[in-house]
């Protein structure tokens, strides 16, 4: 499954875990993915995104 919004393609972003000792390892930070049907068709879209469509509709 992609991890990418078809509405504006945010995707995952490349970050960093610390430890104790604060030593860096890679890590990835995934965004909000959920499914939705939007005028009949299934997208993945991000909860950034469905927030901003609900506020635009009202």
């Amino acid at each position: 499954m992609s991890k990418v919004c078809q509405v504006c393609g945010r995707g995952t972003r490349a970050s960093q875990s610390r430890s104790h000792s604060n030593v860096a390892t890679k890590r990835k930070q995934f965004i909000n993915i959920q499914k939705k049907n939007i005028d009949g068709e299934k997208v993945k879209i991000c909860t950034k995104c469905i927030k901003t469509a609900a506020k635009n509709r009202t």
